[in-house]
């Protein structure tokens, strides 16, 4: 499909104005977030049949968040307010994929199969592309199932060291599972639209791509821990026995278990996803899929 024809420009207005309506009706976007998550929406699945890849990481990203959340806000104090996205926490996980589909469609045009031999910049946006989403998942379904674990956390700096649910940079065997499958369904998805608008054959490359995927989630999810453990403070209300990830939003009791108060969520989470994008697209794929 071309990008920005008569057919994908349509299809981003239906598609983006379902997610932003549906994201409001369900709370799980604010007023200015689904207007945000319009705009990213139309531009994503305009650029061509990729972009609906985005659209799944809403879709499960929205089920991981609201799955057992009477359990999560015994944890974490911030699940009631993290569970509704503003324009920051929409921007951090699209802004990135949204800028190369642009540059790819605009200035290399449709979409093409990932080959680096004789498509290399096209393959190089895409690839960047696809560890952005394999990256954004892998980290929402590391926090939003990892925090249901029973084993308890530990934490990725200091293994040796047990923090409670909901810490900045607390790890578990769990989480680390979910970030595989996170990136693994993110590249499936990606394989599933390349069927369907380049058909079925060689160039598609399965195996390589659900395995560049699988990487760029664990990697993403991984970098975003050691990043939250050391610039995104953490506090702790002792008497609620609850985490809190802001200051303000902790009461005055809360003490200070971790990290310095240097980042905010939605930033740890756009260094994060900035970095395995790039390591993604310009290191990782040119050796996978060569």
């Amino acid at each position: 499909m071309k990008p920005f024809s008569s057919l994908t420009t349509t299809l981003g207005i239906i598609v983006a104005t379902l997610i932003a309506r549906r994201g409001m009706r369900r709370k799980s976007l604010s007023t200015l977030g689904a207007a945000t998550a319009w705009i990213v929406g139309f531009l994503s699945i305009s650029c061509g049949p990729r972009g609906f890849v985005l659209l799944m990481f809403y879709q499960i990203g929205t089920m991981a968040t609201k799955y057992r959340k009477d359990l999560k806000v015994t944890k974490d104090g911030d699940v009631q307010k993290s569970s509704v996205r503003g324009p920051s926490q929409v921007l951090a996980c699209s802004a990135i994929s949204v800028t190369c589909s642009l540059l790819h469609a605009l200035y290399l045009g449709e979409e093409q199969p990932i080959d680096f031999k004789t498509a290399k910049n096209q393959s190089i946006l895409a690839c960047i592309v696809i560890s952005h989403h394999a990256t954004c998942l892998a980290d929402t379904l590391a926090s939003e199932l990892g925090i249901l674990a029973k084993a308890k956390p530990f934490l990725l700096i200091a293994p040796w060291k047990q923090v409670p649910p909901g810490t900045n940079g607390g790890v578990t065997l769990m989480g680390f599972f979910w970030s595989l499958v996170g990136g693994l369904l993110m590249g499936l998805g990606t394989l599933l639209m390349d069927i369907l608008s380049l058909g079925i054959n060689t160039s598609t490359r399965p195996w390589e791509m659900m395995l560049f995927s699988s990487l760029c989630g664990l990697f993403g999810s991984i970098l975003d821990s050691f990043l939250g453990a050391l610039v995104q403070a953490t506090y702790y209300d002792l008497d609620r026995k609850l985490v809190y990830c802001n200051k303000s939003d902790a009461p005055k009791t809360a003490v200070s278990i971790g990290g310095k108060d240097v980042l905010t969520n939605a930033q740890v989470n756009f260094v994060s996803v900035l970095v395995t994008s790039l390591f993604g697209g310009l290191v990782l794929a040119p050796f996978i899929f060569q």
